[in-house]
């Protein structure tokens, strides 16, 4: 053998365990073009896996846009279903559109949820001046005329925004939730915009659009939709706090493919774990105005799976699905 020839044998040997290596690394999916929370997601928790050594090389981020989700939860489902080392940035916004049949017929059991591990709390908001000092003064009022009260909301009917005051007057026992006015507009700011200027009577929403207002004393705050006060707002009371066993949190978390093993389920729940306790993730929260929400594993599975089913029930009743 020549001596060229051996170092061509050997750089391709090289090459060639290099292109393992590469191969073999973690992905991340995020089903949105950059920017934006499930961008976020991925590139947050894939860098933060790697500094803190979960895994031995950087993660791949793969942008997958389509469909609100749909387009990645396909791709998972028919093409990658027993894919060990890829994870998919999930939110509140995934489970609302499985519960909604809005993945064409793909369902939340098609995958496996792997942990949430912060979260963007519920709010429920109205202008300084209203009448409502209290949650329970909402309620009660919205219980002896169910149209005296309008919401106003960034998402569309049947969307997130949307389901947190249902959620709320469901758990006060009225169940005429067909009877509540939401209105939906284009974003979170617009929909404070509406209360604030007194056409609607509250806001439904999450704390980071509201905290600029909140500041300058537009709005009070009667409810955050968290099991705990947020640090930093320990003055906002919760729903559950106030006798309405209520969380509505718009959360940042993962799933994997349905089809790989416990052993490789319970691998990214530690793994994943290992970020929320890092302080690496604890700033990253702080930086981007994200409360502490870790669920990680069986655990996360089962909660997910009582928020799609509670979310369908919602759905059916205020006619967003059949």
């Amino acid at each position: 053998m020549t001596n060229r020839l051996f170092k061509a044998l050997v750089t391709s040997a090289v090459l060639g365990l290099g292109a393992t290596t590469a191969a073999s690394a973690a992905e991340c999916i995020a089903p949105a073009n950059p920017g934006g929370g499930w961008d976020f997601t991925c590139r947050q928790i894939g860098k933060i896996l790697f500094d803190i050594g979960q895994v031995d090389a950087p993660v791949q981020v793969t942008n997958l846009a389509g469909a609100g989700g749909g387009l990645a939860f396909s791709t998972v489902v028919n093409e990658r279903n027993d894919d060990a080392e890829l994870i998919v940035a999930a939110s509140s916004a995934t489970t609302t559109r499985l519960a909604q049949n809005a993945y064409g017929g793909a369902t939340a059991d098609q995958v496996r949820f792997v942990g949430a591990i912060g979260a963007d709390p519920g709010v429920i908001v109205v202008a300084a001046d209203s009448p409502f000092q209290t949650l329970g003064d909402m309620v009660e009022a919205i219980k002896a005329d169910p149209g005296s009260v309008a919401f106003a909301g960034g998402s569309a009917v049947g969307g997130f925004d949307h389901m947190k005051p249902l959620q709320v007057m469901l758990a006060a026992g009225f169940d005429d939730i067909t009877a509540i006015k939401y209105i939906g507009v284009d974003g979170g700011a617009d929909a404070i915009t509406q209360t604030v200027g007194g056409f609607t009577q509250a806001m439904t929403g999450d704390m980071s659009e509201i905290v600029g207002f909140v500041n300058s004393g537009e709005v009070r705050v009667l409810a955050v939709l968290t099991e705990e006060r947020v640090p930093g707002f320990d003055d906002i009371p919760t729903a559950i706090e106030q006798g309405f066993d209520v969380v509505a949190v718009n959360w940042r978390g993962l799933y994997v493919p349905g089809g790989i093993s416990d052993a490789d389920f319970q691998k990214w729940a530690d793994r994943l774990q290992a970020v929320a306790d890092s302080a690496e993730w604890k700033q990253a929260m702080v930086d981007n105005g994200l409360a502490p929400f870790t669920k990680v594993g069986g655990d996360f599975q089962s909660w997910v799976d009582g928020v799609v089913a509670e979310t369908e029930e919602l759905s059916r009743k205020i006619g967003v699905i059949q």
